[in-house]
């Protein structure tokens, strides 16, 4: 479903990302890994058309996306939860979601999001702002699937969320990919989550991916190594 080959990100002369191989397969999670400062965010913005690629290429499905803008590969189904949510605050939850249909054409917000999100159809007048962290990162995951995608990137959504609404995430997670059959990438620092929701589990150290192995047999101590140098 994503195909990311050779994969080269900068900013400037400084290169961050040095040729980055990795796929995932339809209806398949992958968790990547790393510490602060390793490039995963860089990584969820480059493959969200929000840094460009300076080399190697990303395909969803048989389509090249690697240089188009955000908004065509929205189109093409990407969809993308970044780091620090970015709800818009003003606008109220169903607003906010609604944000995430032009791309489908549709005008009211699915029941299957509210099914997903209870919370959210009981705050759907409430204003985005005035949400709890966790109900704000729940909001922005309904926004990306307004858009009806075939690959979700979520940047650190663990970030600042109490662990009881973490390990609530990794359910609806796991839901949103059995019902809808899309495949997720998630950046993330919390082993304990990815190991709840990832099929696979990479690490990104120093722009490279270093580790790459299936959560069956996933060597816990080794992957909390990489996260604690």
């Amino acid at each position: 479903m994503l195909n990311v080959s050779n994969y080269h990100v900068a900013y400037g002369q400084s290169e961050v990302l040095h040729g980055l191989d990795f796929a995932v397969a339809p209806g398949e999670i992958i968790a990547i890994m790393g510490r602060n400062g390793m490039g995963k965010t860089t990584l969820m913005k480059s493959l969200m058309g929000i840094v460009p690629a300076s080399g190697g290429n990303a395909m969803v499905g048989d389509t090249d996306i690697t240089a188009m803008k955000s908004y065509d590969r929205v189109a093409r189904g990407i969809a993308y939860v970044p780091q620090g949510r970015m709800i818009f605050s003003t606008m109220t939850v169903r607003e906010n979601i609604e944000t995430g249909l032009t791309v489908s054409g549709k005008t009211k917000v699915p029941l299957d999001i509210y099914e997903l999100f209870p919370v959210l159809l009981e705050m759907k007048g409430r204003r985005g702002g005035n949400l709890s962290g966790g109900q704000q990162q729940q909001l922005a995951i309904a926004r990306a699937l307004a858009t009806d995608p075939k690959v979700l990137l979520l940047d650190e959504p663990t970030e600042g969320i109490q662990p009881s609404i973490i390990r609530e995430m990794a359910r609806t997670l796991k839901r949103i990919r059995d019902e809808r059959g899309l495949s997720i990438v998630v950046s993330e620092q919390v082993l304990s989550f990815a190991l709840d929701v990832a099929d696979r589990v990479l690490v990104l150290e120093n722009g490279r991916l270093v580790h790459d192995e299936p959560r069956a047999s996933v060597d816990e101590a080794k992957v909390a190594a990489f996260l604690s140098v």
